[in-house]
């Protein structure tokens, strides 16, 4: 007997076998190099006829060896069960490419590869099959009707399946239970589009098929037209006209087509064409107009046929469809007391994860201690889209809602009369800096518009649209108006502690509680004894002032896990492309359209509940591992005594966040390096060494220092001058001309007085001058160009030290303030990009915002350049007065470092990616001031902040999953509470409330069977050790696979 090999067995993470579907394995080929590791296979794929060799490398961890002799191998791929249990092969697991396989080893490219190319070649066969379509096909030979075989065979179905044809007779018959089939008529050369009605077929409601009534009733003028998926129909309909017969409204109801009137209708739709448009129109944001039309296309694409136009009466159907469909799902035709007992908001679709009192939470959750409270808190977000505007067309009493209030819009009758009580309050102005929603308020163009926008709370952690927190804007984005939807979104919610992000959360809520004393009592809040906090999105916290990228930071403030704020931007790129339909809708039909797509919007939330938890709790486990461990190593590098008192500041600030008067820990404490601070520095030395009898002065009025930053402001004036020229362009105006001169003119003076004073501390300058002058008489006509011949150009020239370390003070400081300048023209750029991107509209406005932004540009230009004459200069300085090590934190600016901090032209996971120096640098040099303990504190803090956030983030995903669980048990005791709550309706309609019901019960039950499954490693009490054995937990495979059915993924910001 041969001896014993290794064979590899490729499990998957339950350890059973990974399986692949193939023809079988015709020779198995050890490895004599790395057994157990490498092993190459040979297979032969019988359906394509192809055979290759792979080396199929598997990672250790997912190996099973076992011991097998080579006879059992030898003996082909039907003498061993190990073909069947130990070669299924996992090649979707360890999938390589052709370099990784090697060039020996590569499999020739068969013509299956490209199907497009191959069909290339049979492009004939598949025209002429499609042509003969056209004509009779197999039954070009038979003229007698194949079912009576007495009639004329010329009629046929472009529905039913085959393409058998028929007699008029039979194909009438043939169609009583499919009375809307498009049929074609034989004309002897082609085929002819005619109507089942024209042949004859008449449609019996209100008895079973194929009985009559003694009484029918034709539709008016027997005109009814119904409308379906394939086409708009003429139908030929009779109405029961017994004496116990339903209206004909509820005749064609029956019959699963839905009357465009009450009374006497003459137009219908199918319920699966109303359906599918329902479920096209979220997905692809088409409008009712084009849908419509598609179909008269589709019925006839030559426009000769002529028939009267049912698209109002289709708008009215589908806008009567969405408010059955969602009151419907709410369970209010299973009320007792009715549809118009429907409660504000009670239509919503709610969100499973947040804390919802009664439904999904403990009942003494007010009563737990302070530091699991938080997991109990509300998280929303607030936020403006001036793209949904209206048209000032129609009012509400001609076009009013079918759902006022009763979902997610407030109702309009009391939010217009807030509006007129308080429309003249004033509202201050913001002091944020680079900010402009709040001041432009006002100014937001109005003219022919009803609404300029719409205003929004979301649920923050989920993406969801809160209950009655959808409003129209009338005049930009008012406190007036994003109050009043804040106040009741909040009055449907039990709220103990509440996190409020906002992007002008700075600014509004300053007198926030002052205003609400204003609202009705039943809207306010109670902001004593419970703990609310505000935050501005991350996205858009840069653009605001240093003061609030710290006290309004989520990454900094305990208790919020990794909510990011931005939850409403990435809702509006899904209702975005609705608006140019819905800024013609008169205020009802959009209220009621917008209602029914955000209500789709949290629906398919709900349904990726599942995978979106789970993705997030897989990162969240390994984030945090990982964000600990930089912590502990910083922590460990510090000194117990900084620990202590940093460890004290910071809690301090966390236990009182709305606190002014207590110190920041993330702001730091140090004056930043200025050049007027290097200024006074100098000015300051200058005067101690006057009281020590020291005076190096030579000049009564000028010092050293003075003579210095006169020479710099010179070369600053310089280099304008030169921005001037470069601007003008190639045809120079007179104009141009003349303040080019008095600009030259002016700076040649300056220079000829500061030369006077430069002669007394550089006596080597004026013999430079002369030998350059001598050279290059051309020189002085511009003095843009004349070199000044600072200390740091002289090079080794005799200079005394006093005049090299003040222009070293002096351009350190130039190069700080030209980094703090060039900093704030990034961030106004970003935002200003951000604002013209997503607000301005156009030729105008565009014309105006990039003339800002080519401004803006130019100054970004003018503290690039002089960041470089500083930098020359502290490098020509450096050696000469002994400086080491400033390269460290001023470093040379390339381009690819001038960078904004939040790019709005970046792709999602630009929070994450790695930041240029510029935005990293401490600011601060090592003179031993102090400043260095500083930033390594602020650090410090930063470091704790964020493992910190990622271990809240796993205890918060941690409850949410819990509490989606309890939520779609409450949902499925609620459901079957529904079921035989009426008694007051027919048998028929019963059955019919509790087998919907049922279904809906049924529903939730599945989703937690489900969540239960992809959570399973999660759910259990102890969520510690799991977290340090994520790397290794059995997740099945088909987890990353479910389907998103919402959008995109969020950026990780």
């Amino acid at each position: 007997m041969a001896p014993p090999i290794q064979v590899v067995r490729l499990v998957n993470s339950h350890g059973e076998p990974r399986r692949r579907k193939t023809a079988g394995f015709n020779e198995y080929i050890p490895s004599t190099s790395a057994p157990n590791v490498h092993e190459r296979v040979k297979f032969t794929s019988e359906p394509q006829g192809m055979s290759a060799t792979l080396r199929n490398i598997v990672r250790p961890q997912r190996l099973e060896q076992m011991t097998v002799s080579s006879e059992s191998l030898s003996g082909g791929i039907g003498s061993s069960s190990i073909q069947q249990d130990n070669y299924h092969m996992a090649m979707e697991e360890d999938t390589f490419t052709d370099e990784e396989l090697g060039p020996q080893n590569k499999r020739r490219r068969a013509a299956g590869d490209n199907p497009l190319l191959s069909w290339i070649d049979h492009r004939d066969m598949f025209l002429h099959e499609m042509l003969r379509h056209a004509g009779r096909g197999d039954n070009i030979t038979s003229y007698v009707c194949c079912a009576c075989s007495t009639g004329q065979a010329i009629f046929r179905c472009k529905d039913c399946f085959g393409s058998t044809i028929y007699c008029q007779g039979c194909i009438v018959s043939a169609h009583s239970r499919s009375p809307i089939h498009r049929v074609e008529k034989w004309s002897g050369s082609f085929f002819q589009t005619v109507t089942l009605k024209d042949l004859g077929l008449r449609v019996q409601l209100g008895h079973k098929i194929g009985q009559s009534c003694i009484l029918p009733s034709k539709a008016f003028n027997d005109d009814f037209v119904l409308i379906d998926t394939h086409g708009i129909h003429p139908i030929g309909i009779d109405f029961c006209g017994c004496e116990m017969a339903q209206s004909h409204a509820t005749q064609l109801l029956r019959a699963g087509w839905f009357p465009a009137t009450t009374s006497d209708p003459r137009t219908a739709a199918t319920f699966r064409v109303l359906r599918q448009y329902h479920i096209l129109s979220f997905e692809s944001k088409v409008s009712a107009y084009e849908f419509y039309h598609s179909l008269v296309r589709l019925t006839d694409n030559t426009g000769l046929l002529k028939r009267k136009d049912r698209y109002e009466a289709f708008m009215r159907m589908i806008r009567e469809w969405r408010n059955l469909q969602m009151l419907k799902r709410a369970g209010r035709g299973h009320d007792p007391c009715g549809l118009n007992a429907t409660q504000q908001g009670q239509c919503a679709v709610l969100c499973p994860a947040c804390p919802q009192p009664g439904k999904n939470v403990p009942d003494g959750w007010h009563d737990v201690p302070i530091a699991k409270r938080w997991l109990y808190g509300q998280f929303i977000a607030i936020d403006a889209n001036f793209r949904l505007k209206r048209r000032l067309v129609s009012k509400d009493a001609v076009d009013p809602s079918l759902s006022p209030g009763w979902a997610y819009f407030v109702d309009n009758t009391t939010y217009q009369s807030h509006l007129i009580n308080h429309g003249k309050d004033i509202q201050e102005k913001s002091t944020c800096a680079s900010h402009n929603a709040v001041n432009m308020a006002e100014t937001k163009a109005s003219h022919g518009l009803a609404a300029t926008g719409l205003g929004t709370v979301d649920c923050a952690h989920h993406n969801m649209k809160l209950p009655n927190g959808v409003g129209d804007l009338q005049k930009g984005e008012r406190y007036i108006n994003m109050d009043f939807l804040f106040f009741l979104a909040m009055r449907h919610r039990s709220v103990g502690v509440l996190n409020i992000s906002y992007d002008i959360a700075c600014q509004w809520s300053k007198n926030l509680w002052t205003r609400m004393a204003s609202f009705p009592d039943e809207y306010q809040l109670d902001h004593i004894s419970n703990n609310i906090r505000f935050f501005v999105p991350k996205f858009h916290l840069p653009a605001h002032i240093a003061k609030c990228q710290t006290m309004f930071s989520f990454n900094w403030s305990r208790w919020v896990g990794r909510t990011d704020g931005e939850a409403p931007e990435r809702g509006w790129s899904n209702i975005n492309p609705v608006a140019s339909s819905t800024k013609e809708m008169g205020p009802g039909s959009r209220q009621d359209t917008l209602d029914d797509h955000f209500g789709d919007w949290n629906w398919k939330k709900v349904v990726n509940l599942g995978a979106s938890l789970l993705r997030k709790m897989n990162e969240a486990t390994q984030e945090k591992l990982a964000f600990e461990a930089a912590f502990e190593e910083l922590d460990n590098a510090i000194t117990s005594e900084h620990r202590t008192g940093w460890q004290e500041e910071v809690n301090k600030w966390e236990c009182n966040p709305n606190d002014t008067s207590v110190p920041n820990p993330f702001e730091a404490k140090t004056i930043p390096i200025t050049q007027a601070n290097a200024r006074l520095k100098l000015a300051q030395l200058e005067a101690r060494d006057l009281e020590k009898g020291v005076d190096v002065s030579l000049h009564p009025d000028i010092s050293p220092g003075i003579l210095i930053a006169s020479g710099m402001d010179l070369e600053e004036e310089q280099r304008r001058v030169m921005r001037f020229v470069k601007g003008m362009g190639n045809h120079v105006t007179d104009t141009q001309k003349s303040n080019l001169q008095r600009q030259r003119n002016t700076l040649q003076r300056k220079i000829e007085a500061w030369r006077k004073t430069q002669a007394l501390y550089m006596p080597v300058v004026p013999g430079m001058l002369s030998t350059v002058t001598s050279s290059s008489p051309s020189v002085l006509e511009n003095p843009e160009g004349t070199k000044l011949w600072l200390p740091s150009a002289i090079g080794d020239r005799p200079c005394h030290d006093r005049l090299r370390v003040n222009e070293w003070e002096l351009c350190l400081a130039q190069a700080h303030d030209a980094l703090e300048e060039l900093r704030q023209c990034l961030r106004i750029r970003s935002s200003l990009l951000t604002y013209k991107k997503e607000w301005v509209r156009g030729q105008g406005a565009n014309t105006r915002a990039q003339n800002t932004l080519e401004r803006i540009m130019a100054r970004q230009a003018a503290c690039t350049g002089r960041y470089h004459a500083a930098w020359d200069a502290l490098d020509a300085l450096a050696q000469r007065v002994g400086k080491i090590g400033w390269q460290q934190t001023l470093r040379q600016l390339e381009d690819d470092d001038i960078r904004p901090l939040v790019d709005p032209y970046v792709l999602p996971g630009q929070g994450r990616r790695k930041l240029t120096w510029i935005w990293t640098m401490s600011g601060v040099d090592t003179d031993g001031d102090g400043t260095d303990e500083d930033g390594v504190r602020v650090e410090w803090c930063k470091a704790r902040a964020r493992a910190m956030r990622w271990s809240e983030e796993v205890e918060l995903l941690h409850e949410e999953m819990s509490r989606v669980i309890q939520f779609f048990q409450w949902q499925v005791d609620w459901w079957e509470e529904q079921r035989y709550l009426r008694s007051d309706q027919v048998p028929e309609v019963l059955e019919g409330l509790a087998a919907y019901a049922a279904k809906q019960a049924s529903i939730r039950r599945a989703f937690e069977v489900h969540f239960r499954k992809l959570w399973a490693p999660y759910l259990s009490t102890d969520i510690v050790p799991l977290i340090a054995a994520s790397s290794s937990l059995p997740f099945p495979d088909e987890v990353t696979d479910l389907p998103d059915l919402s959008a995109p993924l969020s950026p990780n910001i």
